[in-house]
């Protein structure tokens, strides 16, 4: 069922005290949240409701809920504890009294994401958008030319070996066959957990060839459990699915293409970006359009594989105009997009030697390593450093969701710096206790 709108009471509570009385009128969230245009949210996402059921939780406060997790750089469960104790992340949730309880329970956001999917997320990033274009902070004349880049999204998962990855999918279809009443004749736990140790210790001591030794061997337990399943059971649904990852994992060596790099997580892609500290990373590509002038980000999507970065250019650019509004005229990319076959796009390819150009394409040239530091502080503040989102739809909606929280701080230090240059100018003196 849609969700319920949280209705205003005119006359006030005697055991409840109004956000109001608490709130600075100057502070920075308050002026934000009665910027955004919250009625667009629940046009937009209205269509994922049944008209039957029970009611859902108000959007106002899950997309309220997510711009500050990623603001904060927060898990759900620290995100929704904190609420409780901060009365301007109540405000900005669009609630009227102070509440002391959890507003919802942390799981709720994680199917909320899911409800929401890919196109939800956008809609986040849009609004963050369109919010700084309708206060003036983002001019429509910035978002003409943009920088173009792409970068890692490194997964939640353990570095991969070959013991390790055959241990824990033994483990992985012992657990599930116990699940479903099968009988097998030998589990091997305490076998394959003393060939994993050795294995460990082997490589540690630098004896490749006993090391060698116990990884062959946990490949044939693994391989013994996949047939004694196959003799007592026919397969099917979650157990089909687990033995056809098995038999992926027992076949791939060491140049096969699509191997299995996490068990919990096998669309993991092994990605080389040419660092020198981190020579592979284990994730997906995720593309990023940020403006060339205010570093603001226009377009954020996450691939599910290892494209080349050349095709990923056009659908970069097609999203960025769909957050925007605006007809991109100028995109300045390094020499990885050489290649795009983009017809009708101007699209400026930095070079290794700048001198023989123009002074105006020069300058775009020099702007595009802009682009790097709001990749890096995305790592390093908004969550793009490890995702922890499950599976493809986490690979998609985490690098959007990112851009949200690296856009909102940006909204919120733009409306302090007004709120701050009208102080200084004798204007609005009642804001400097809320600055202050």
């Amino acid at each position: 069922m849609k969700p319920e709108k949280k209705q205003y009471e005119a006359q006030g509570e005697l055991f409840k005290v109004e956000l109001t009385r608490l709130v600075a009128p100057g502070h920075v969230l308050v002026r934000l949240a009665d910027k955004i245009d919250w009625e667009s949210f629940d046009k937009k996402f209205e269509k994922h409701y049944r008209e039957e059921g029970r009611p859902g939780v108000e959007t106002r406060l899950m997309v309220s809920l997510h711009y500050l997790k990623y603001l904060e750089d927060l898990s759900d469960e620290e995100t929704v504890k904190k609420w409780t104790e901060n009365p301007y992340w109540q405000y900005l949730s669009g609630r009227q009294y102070f509440e002391h309880e959890l507003p919802i329970d942390s799981s709720s956001m994680t199917r909320w994401r899911h409800r929401i999917g890919e196109e939800g997320a956008e809609e986040l990033l849009k609004q963050t958008i369109q919010t700084g274009i309708r206060a003036g902070y983002v001019k429509r004349t910035d978002c003409v030319r943009v920088n173009v880049d792409t970068t890692v999204q490194p997964k939640n998962v353990r570095f991969p070996t070959d013991a390790r990855l055959y241990d824990r999918m033994r483990e992985r279809l012992v657990k599930q066959a116990r699940a479903e009443g099968i009988s097998l004749r030998q589990s091997y736990d305490r076998v394959g957990k003393q060939c994993l140790r050795r294995q460990q210790n082997y490589s540690h001591a630098r004896q490749p060839g006993r090391s060698k030794r116990e990884t062959k061997k946990l490949k044939t337990l693994l391989g013994r459990v996949i047939r004694d399943i196959e003799r007592k059971a026919v397969a099917a649904g979650s157990l089909a699915r687990m033995l056809t990852l098995a038999k992926r994992l027992c076949e791939q060596e060491k140049d096969s293409k699509n191997k299995i790099y996490s068990i919990h997580e096998p669309q993991v892609q092994c990605i080389a970006k040419g660092k020198v500290h981190k020579k592979y990373e284990f994730g997906n590509k995720a593309g990023y359009v940020t403006s060339a002038r205010g570093n603001w980000i226009l377009g954020a999507i996450g691939f599910t594989s290892n494209a080349y970065d050349g095709h990923t250019l056009g659908i970069n650019l097609n999203q960025a105009e769909k957050m925007t509004g605006i007809e991109i005229a100028q995109a300045v990319v390094d020499k990885g997009y050489r290649g795009h076959n983009l017809a009708g796009r101007n699209v400026l390819i930095v070079p290794r030697k700048k001198k023989h150009a123009s002074r105006s394409i020069q300058k775009w040239w020099k702007r595009r390593s802009a682009i790097e530091p709001i990749i890096g502080h995305q790592k390093s503040e908004h969550r793009l450093d490890c995702n922890r989102l499950y599976h493809d739809i986490g690979d998609q909606l985490n690098p959007i969701l990112s851009a949200c929280g690296f856009n909102f701080k940006k909204l919120m230090r733009a409306f302090f710096a007004y709120i701050r240059f009208r102080v200084q100018d004798g204007y609005e003196l009642n804001l400097l206790v809320s600055v202050a």
